[in-house]
């Protein structure tokens, strides 16, 4: 059985919360790791919310360092250690990102109560036999990066055709998964007829950044991209003048790029009455667009 990646959305608003709307924060659960894509404030609380245990987190994911997309690493990182956390946890980050964890370490007075591994990146930087990690640095008023979850494309056994063949299960199947032909009672069987391609998956999260030319090439051919929406095209000069994207730009993105689908994060108090202003004005672009909302599981 082929193992999900799953998406917890804990937070979906702006700079400013609402009442129904946290800090910006995002689980990508998969196969066993729990990567968090940003921290704001009342982050371990939705957490509680979600029914999901904060003791399973394996990787943190820092776009920059804004209050709104950090504030929650203290308290999380207290209530890790109160629990008796005992992993090593993973922290990535722009320039200046170990510069920021240590002076929030002492500012709070977060002891060490677990192993923390900081590190700033790019590119391509942690990679495993199922799926790799990859930043890109984006424009905004601090360094900050973009990410993507890349789940690799693999060599499957057709079950149903390998039921048929009658091939035992052992080392001539992993033989098969490997690409190879094997032979079996004096039979050649080609890897080819019993075996399938999967596609790689790919999510991508770009958070707080202005236009720019490297978002498309970093986030092509996308699964699904998770993207910032802080304005409506009414607002592009502010957008501009904030570094930030409107719901327009995100969905041109979304188009250029050929990703699969996209999903609007990010959003301004001012659309919480509205906020399909901020979503019809990406369909018009980009058909397959949703808004995410906050404790929503994709």
């Amino acid at each position: 059985m082929t193992e999900k990646i799953k998406l917890t959305f804990l937070g979906t608003s702006d700079a400013i919360p609402t009442s129904t709307r946290n800090h910006t924060a995002i689980l990508l659960t998969y196969n066993g790791e729990n990567i968090l894509v940003d921290c704001g404030e009342g982050t371990q609380r939705q957490f509680r919310k979600a029914r999901l245990n904060p003791c399973r987190l394996t990787r943190i994911l820092i776009t920059h360092w804004h209050a709104d997309h950090i504030l929650g690493i203290p308290g999380l990182l207290k209530t890790l250690g109160l629990s008796g956390y005992n992993k090593k946890l993973s922290v990535y980050g722009p320039r200046k990102t170990k510069f920021f964890m240590q002076e929030l370490l002492k500012l709070f007075a977060v002891k060490k109560y677990f192993h923390l591994d900081i590190k700033e990146v790019s590119r391509k930087f942690f990679e495993t036999k199922d799926f790799y990690l990859k930043a890109e640095s984006m424009t905004h008023k601090v360094p900050c990066n973009a990410y993507s979850f890349v789940k690799k494309g693999r060599i499957r056994v057709d079950k149903r055709k390998l039921r048929k063949s009658g091939l035992p299960h052992g080392p001539l199947i992993k033989r098969l998964k490997e690409g190879k032909n094997v032979t079996y009672k004096g039979k050649k069987y080609l890897a080819v007829n019993l075996t399938f391609k999967e596609k790689e998956k790919k999510i991508s999260f770009v958070l707080d950044t202005s236009i720019n030319k490297k978002i498309a090439p970093f986030v092509k051919n996308s699964d699904i991209l998770v993207c910032e929406a802080s304005f409506g095209s009414e607002l592009e000069n502010k957008a501009r003048e904030y570094k930030h994207l409107t719901a327009k730009q995100a969905a041109e993105i979304a188009k250029k790029s050929n990703s699969k689908k996209l999903i609007l994060t990010h959003v301004s108090q001012r659309y919480s009455r509205k906020p399909e202003k901020i979503l019809n004005e990406a369909k018009k672009i980009f058909k397959n667009s949703s808004l995410a909302h906050d404790l929503e599981v994709i």
